[in-house]
């Protein structure tokens, strides 16, 4: 019982925060981008609690393969930030356009734009972070109601508390949610050494695989999600934030300071992760080894908490997608052809549509791991060079190829998906021929851009 009124008190307090001088007719800009007046802290707290949405999955890898976790989610990702920070987020500010589907149509043409809005909507899926909240609340309640309805009762509450605000309850619940992601992840790993011991002796006892920089896979696997960390440079949430910074150098050093915050939650997570193993042994479902691991170790009260934490990291990163996908079908694709002046309007009809097709998903891919990987290979190479060349001329395509750099790059890793999945010897094996869905899609999208590229450099 105490558990469960921390909980709900958690949720009565973002619905207080989404109406808190909440402004009845809000304009465009101020919705989207909450008038592009965002300060310092406020960035920081909103991008580093928005890029740990998936926390559940990175539970998963880290109590399976160790510190290779690191290595895949942390170090490419780190590398990408910085480049962004330095080469991007103070163009992005400077620029007049609100989204990235409007950057690329005042760049090249409308129907470039309006192709991207489609492939974005896909790339903001919010459907990962639906399946983490149906697993997370299912294990709490020790039910078993089928996933999918705590799921979907948890993705339409965000579905209400964002759209009373916009992006102003984005960031306001964000900021609650950072705190909670490092005070409670914190707290796991003092109980856990008092458990287990130091770090340094944890270390000793892990096997090879959970020590190893490669984590027992091989190198093509290890480099598709470096190349997977390019989403950073293409990710709407990135955009969205650098666009509604103070200033351009709010933006750049927002990021610096995002990094070093990331570095430190990665090790409470790789932490968390590598205790759990020993401390838990064998896991039917190693995607709850954090929550078990809670359960296992803390006291009442305190587990009600940590399972806050978990929940606040899942929802802040929900909320962004939400909002962000209604953002890109509603704003950047049907009202721009039907109701420009009731942009803000269908936003919000399109977070609803957003959430359910986000639940369709999880049907067809149970796993968040998956959903990562099969979201990323597809849409990815489409996306790079058209929305660097906004930004940067060096990358700038010819208006004739533009949308084609977008819907080929992406058709053939479809493809080259369905056909790994069909000839593997199950759903989750997508390599073809040997490679995997991204290469050949990158490939494809290089190809376009060298033979493509308007001829001047940066």
């Amino acid at each position: 019982m105490i558990d469960g009124i921390i909980i709900a008190s958690y949720f009565v307090v973002l619905i207080f925060i989404s109406f808190y001088k909440r402004k009845k007719n809000e304009s465009e800009s101020s919705f989207l981008l909450s008038g592009r007046t965002l300060s310092l802290p406020a960035f920081v707290a909103t991008l580093v609690s928005t890029w740990y949405g998936g926390i559940l999955g990175v539970g998963e890898y880290s109590f399976q393969f160790g510190v290779s976790q690191w290595v895949l989610f942390g170090v490419p990702y780190y590398i990408c930030a910085l480049l962004f920070a330095v080469f991007l987020a103070g163009r992005i500010r400077e620029n007049k356009a609100l989204t990235i589907p409007e950057a690329l149509s005042d760049t090249y043409n409308r129907e470039t734009g309006t192709v991207s809005s489609v492939i974005i909507f896909l790339l903001v899926s919010p459907a990962p972070y639906i399946l983490m909240l149906g697993l997370l609340f299912q294990f709490f309640t020790g039910s078993e109601v089928n996933i999918l309805i705590f799921a979907s009762l948890t993705a339409l509450f965000s579905v209400f508390y964002v759209s009373i605000s916009g992006f102003r309850a984005v960031i306001r619940t964000d900021v609650l949610q950072v705190v909670l992601m490092y005070a409670g992840f914190a707290v796991l790993l003092v109980l856990a050494i008092r458990y287990a011991g130091t770090p340094f002796q944890v270390w000793n006892e892990l096997p090879d695989t959970h020590q190893a920089p490669l984590g027992g896979h091989s190198i093509q696997y290890l480099l598709v999600w470096f190349f997977i960390a390019l989403w950073t440079f293409v990710d709407p949430a990135f955009h969205q934030r650098a666009a509604a910074a103070k200033s351009p150098s709010t933006a750049r050093k927002g990021i610096f300071w995002s990094v070093g915050f990331w570095f430190l939650f990665d090790f409470f997570t790789v932490s968390a992760g590598l205790y759990g193993f020993l401390v838990l042994g064998e896991l039917e479902n190693p995607i709850l080894v954090y929550p078990e691991l809670g359960a296992y170790l803390l006291p009442v009260g305190l587990s009600g908490l940590f399972f806050l934490t978990l929940l606040a990291t899942i929802m802040s990163t929900l909320d962004s997608f939400l909002f962000l996908s209604g953002q890109t079908l509603g704003r950047d694709l049907i009202a721009r052809y039907w109701r420009p002046d009731k942009s803000v309007t269908i936003t919000r009809w399109c977070m609803l549509l957003s959430a359910l097709l986000g639940i369709m998903l999880i049907i067809i891919y149970p796993s968040v791991i998956a959903l990562w990987y099969v979201i990323g290979s597809v849409l990815i190479p489409g996306l790079l060079f058209p929305v660097l060349g906004v930004y940067l001329p060096f990358f700038r395509l010819r208006t004739a190829v533009a949308v084609w750099s977008l819907i080929l790059p992406c058709t053939v890793s479809i493809i080259w998906l369905i056909l790994g999945t069909l000839s593997g010897d199950d759903l989750y094996s997508y390599a073809y021929l040997g490679l995997e869905p991204f290469y050949p899609g990158l490939f494809t999208a290089m190809m376009i851009w060298l033979f493509g590229r308007q001829s001047r450099s940066i």
